[in-house]
């Protein structure tokens, strides 16, 4: 069986429009959502580290199992509008992709098995047992700067890929850019200047990979 090809997709304002985390906020007021999606945006920019943001976001929020699930049919009705065809042609076409999110296991989730994404690399929350928020895994890298490269090293250490490229829109996605053979940035819900300055190829269609890595 031949090495395979390996895809690291952003989730958030990458594979769906919306971001995970300011949806969250969004169900606690337009106070909280305004406080969270300026972090969020600050990191996002790079003008904040990662890990500066992501435990105070969610101490904030503390959201609950309930609202984790909501946001991932978020996710779904906010779906890229060509992500489902592209990733089956890419997968087609000997490709294997995985999601690479600094956004929440269990919202994620939905949205994965829709694409028919069998691996996610995200950060996982942690609830009670009545399903309240108690915290998430503080150790996954995708919690801190720097920490997308180490995913992408990891997942490059276990599948052995002939070629890694990674699509994202994020100043965490560029990180990776050193790691994989193409780092492609993504642009139609938020062209970052950085990012696009600093990508191989820029897209504002999931469709465009197709024939950027034929």
């Amino acid at each position: 069986m031949p090495s395979p090809k390996l895809i690291c997709f952003d989730c958030d304002s990458t594979l769906s429009a919306i971001e995970g985390v300011d949806e969250l906020a969004r169900l606690r007021g337009p106070s909280v959502l305004a406080q969270v999606a300026a972090m969020t945006n600050d990191a996002m920019e790079g003008k904040i580290p990662l890990e500066e943001v992501f435990a105070r976001r969610l101490e904030i929020i503390r959201p609950g199992r309930h609202e984790a699930e909501a946001v991932g049919q978020q996710y779904i009705r906010e779906i890229e509008p060509t992500a489902c065809a592209t990733v089956a042609k890419l997968k087609a076409a000997g490709w294997t992709p995985v999601i690479v999110s600094a956004g929440y296991t269990q919202a994620i989730e939905p949205l994965a098995v829709c694409l028919g994404i069998s691996r996610i690399e995200a950060v996982r929350l942690k609830f009670d047992a009545a399903g309240r928020y108690a915290g998430f895994d503080e150790a996954h890298p995708a919690t801190r700067q720097g920490g997308k490269p180490e995913i992408v090293r990891a997942l490059q250490r276990e599948f052995s890929p002939v070629r890694t490229v990674a699509v994202g829109d994020g100043v965490s996605d560029l990180e990776t850019k050193p790691v994989v053979d193409l780092f492609v940035g993504f642009g139609r819900y938020t062209a970052r200047a950085k990012v696009k300055a600093g990508s191989a190829a820029f897209i504002l269609s999931l469709a465009d990979l197709v024939a950027l890595l034929a």
